[in-house]
């Protein structure tokens, strides 16, 4: 009897012992699952968050795009200001880095920059297949190796003031491109009487349009001689560029005699009929 009752106490004791450890782990279980819970729904806000805050950023740009469209011209147009200013900046650069290339710093490199002009034009008129096209480059060559020799000059020249109060060397290659424009009309209009039909021009005489087109350039040219040679005198600069300049001038008064007298000589050409309708008259 004592065995029983002692067998049944022991059954108790471990039954009893088991619920206690089955309640402990249920308990654990709940809390660990509180915990997770807690995580999952701490996670959840964080997934809300963000997908709240990438709303807004994805809705921000839409927003800027629906500025107003005359704002946006106005800063294509500011902008396209800009580009133009920078690129008339960087242009004004370049031609004056150009233009001081194209300057002699001493009298030794003057001539050189004079001789290899001649040279490059001497090339250019032998790579002329026409002898009378030629013929009229050869001649006013010398204006414009004048007019090289003079802009390349504007930096030795520019010591003093001439009459008007302007830098010499200034006033110098401004007559110089003067020069420049006026074989730009002279050169064509020689052209035209150099190969003027021999026929033609005896019946009919010479061309007298481009003669005097030459005609009115020499007159111009002769007056824009007399202008460089008071700079020079007033010039306070090296003696051997004066003696350049003066032999450019000399150049340039030469061929405004040979062309005036080309002028002359087509005007003088009447023709036949002119000759016989003057007489007639």
């Amino acid at each position: 009897m004592k065995k029983k009752i002692m067998f049944l106490s022991l059954a108790f004791v471990l039954s009893a012992s088991m619920v206690f450890a089955q309640g402990a782990e249920n308990k654990n279980n709940d809390a660990g699952n509180s915990e997770l819970t807690q995580e999952d729904k701490g996670n959840s806000e964080e997934s809300k968050q963000g997908s709240d805050t990438q709303g807004n950023q994805s809705e921000s740009p839409q927003g800027n795009g629906a500025d107003d469209p005359t704002q946006a011209q106005n800063q294509e147009q500011e902008r396209e200001r800009i580009n133009e200013q920078t690129g008339e900046s960087n242009r004004e650069i370049v031609g004056k880095q150009a233009r001081q290339q194209n300057r002699a710093t001493n009298t030794e490199q003057l001539k050189t920059m004079i001789k290899n002009k001649k040279q490059e034009m001497d090339q250019e008129v032998q790579g002329m297949e026409d002898e009378k096209q030629q013929k009229v480059y050869q001649n006013q060559n010398k204006v414009r190796e004048a007019v090289h020799a003079l802009l390349a000059a504007e930096d030795l020249l520019a010591a003093g003031e001439s009459t008007e109060g302007k830098d010499i060397g200034h006033q110098v290659s401004a007559i110089a491109r003067e020069f420049n424009n006026s074989v730009d009309k002279t050169i064509p209009a020689e052209e035209k009487i150099q190969k003027r039909n021999r026929v033609v021009a005896f019946f009919f005489g010479g061309d007298e349009e481009a003669a005097e087109d030459i005609l009115e350039e020499t007159n111009k040219n002769k007056e824009r001689s007399e202008q460089l040679k008071q700079l020079k005198e007033q010039c306070d600069c090296d003696e051997g560029v004066r003696n350049i300049i003066q032999e450019q001038i000399q150049n340039i008064e030469q061929e405004q005699n040979r062309l005036e007298q080309v002028a002359q000589k087509e005007k003088s050409n009447k023709g036949i009929f002119g000759w016989l309708f003057g007489w007639i008259k």
